[in-house]
């Protein structure tokens, strides 16, 4: 049986780290892949454990490790040098004792297999097949984002929901903002699922939770780091206490999958428009009022939209813009910390 090893410091883990692993696993019988996490880097080693984890779940052959180490005692293991690759492979070899094999796309798995006396294979040195690198992401998030892996995408992708009672335009809005950003838009599950608002169950409800989520999920590992979403599951539960007096019971990850970053609420003063599937005007405005106890009890704060169609259009469009640059601007220190490539 031929065991080998990969290893990196995955800042973030992308889809060129991901290629090489395939590659390795295709020359080996078990394979064991080593993150490298220093006392200076502040991306939680957790957080990269679960990106590998998640992409290979499905590959028995695999095994992710996280290996912790202090750089006063140890060279950073993106150093190419014969002193650096000679203090790894001896850390390599008392981790990996019957490991025959290492593959690398840097200089230095070729020293570093010398030292240990083992085979090293080279995969995309020259990053023909995959253009990318994790300090490329880290400089451009938005650019890069088509190199990330589902797993990472999912967990760095902006979440904004457009909240609010019937008639209030959430739809119309999202489809918008998504043309305007040139970004995916989610639309409400609820209306392929129920029809009529007036006729409808609990068990339509929770599987509108469910379904909803899952929409919400496929599109954030999809091709744009930005999701407009229109309704969440707050709104869901509103309506099973506002139509049932049930207080419905949904699992943690549906919360989870329904985690946004910016909440826009848009307020009811948009004219009622009966199509013939909705609440009467009245019962529409009682749920307005049913929706804000919801979101209160479950410490969600909101943006407040008002005004025409337009107005609404662009209030929203001013609040998503800060939103990003806020975002931008987090990533960009959060990535000057992460100085090593």
């Amino acid at each position: 049986m031929r065991k080998g090893f990969v290893f990196g410091k995955f800042m973030p883990f992308h889809k060129g780290h991901e290629a090489m692993i395939r590659f390795a696993l295709s020359y080996c019988d078990e394979l064991s892949v080593l993150i490298c996490c220093s006392n200076k880097e502040t991306l939680p080693a957790p957080v990269r454990q679960v990106w590998v984890e998640e992409t290979f779940r499905h590959d028995p052959r695999i095994k992710v490790l996280v290996f912790q180490y202090d750089e006063s005692l140890l060279p950073n293991t993106s150093e190419t040098s014969a002193l650096a690759s000679e203090l790894w492979a001896a850390q390599f070899k008392f981790l990996f004792p019957d490991h025959s094999l290492v593959v690398t796309s840097e200089p230095y798995g070729e020293l570093v297999a010398d030292y240990m006396g083992i085979t090293h294979m080279a995969f995309d040195m020259k990053k023909a097949k995959y253009p990318v690198s994790a300090s490329k992401i880290r400089s451009n998030l938005p650019e890069t984002w088509q190199y990330l892996p589902d797993a990472v995408k999912a967990s760095l992708v902006t979440k904004v929901v457009l909240l609010g009672t019937e008639s209030t335009g959430k739809t119309t809005l999202t489809t918008r903002l998504s043309e305007h950003f040139n970004c995916t838009g989610v639309l409400e599950a609820g209306r392929d699922i129920i029809t009529d608002s007036n006729d409808f169950g609990i068990k339509d409800l929770y599987l509108i939770a469910r379904e909803h989520a899952a929409r919400i999920d496929r599109a954030a590992k999809g091709v744009s780091p930005l999701l407009v979403i229109d309704t969440n599951i707050h709104i869901t539960l509103s309506y099973g206490e506002f139509a049932f007096n049930t207080e419905l019971s949904v699992d943690r990850g549906i919360f989870e999958s329904n985690r946004a970053d910016l909440y826009l609420y848009l307020n009811n003063d948009a004219p009622f428009v009966q199509d013939g599937t909705r609440l009467s005007e009245e019962d529409r405005n009682r749920l307005d009022i049913s929706h804000r106890r919801i979101l209160d009890k479950y410490g969600v704060t909101c943006e407040e939209i008002r005004g025409d169609w337009d107005e609404r259009f662009e209030q929203a469009v001013v609040l998503i813009e800060q939103l990003m640059q806020r975002k931008l601007e987090s990533w960009h220190q959060f990535a000057e910390k992460l100085h090593y490539a």
